[in-house]
């Protein structure tokens, strides 16, 4: 049965590192649904989470292929009822002064932010769950979506699930 999973990945902060990881999905043909990658604490380290979906045995296939690359240092599969998922969006919306108020009291439901205003549009933030933004989407469509981006999802461990260059490869 195919299902969705999130990995956590420590990588070295090199060139190509991005290229490698994301050329190991592509050879072998799994998709990602999500990538999002930042520099850690330690400027040496970046850490991927990577959104993707298939069986067991896919998933701990790309595991597997992941920890044999050089520049991983650490590859964790995120369980869904020990992590905290976010993602960020943001949403230019056509907002005409007599739609602003209705505007408002959406932004206000969703804990976003307006972070720009124009004359004929305001710039929404918003965070969250794919679920909660998905929904906030539907709810401001009505008023017209001029331009939206969304960052891809990024994880951590709750309490002290975390992930270190330790577990599978000497740093």
């Amino acid at each position: 049965m195919e299902e969705r999973f999130t990995l956590s990945i420590l990588v070295s902060n090199e060139a190509g590192v991005l290229t490698r990881v994301s050329s190991l999905f592509g050879r072998r043909g799994y998709n990602i649904d999500s990538l999002s990658v930042g520099e850690t604490e330690n400027p040496t380290y970046s850490r991927m989470t990577i959104l993707s979906r298939g069986d067991v045995a896919t998933r701990d296939q790309i595991i597997k292929q992941l920890q044999k690359l050089v520049d991983v240092k650490s590859v964790a599969l995120m369980p869904p009822d020990n992590t905290v998922l976010r993602e960020l969006m943001l949403v230019k919306v056509n907002a005409e002064l007599p739609t602003r108020a209705q505007i408002q009291q959406i932004v206000d439901v969703f804990r976003a932010k307006i972070v720009d205003l124009s004359p004929s549009s305001l710039t929404i933030e918003i965070t969250g769950e794919k679920s909660k933004l998905d929904a906030f989407i539907a709810n401001i469509v009505p008023y017209g979506i001029l331009e939206l981006c969304r960052t891809g999802v990024t994880a951590i461990g709750r309490n002290s699930n975390i992930l270190t260059g330790k577990e599978d490869k000497e740093i």
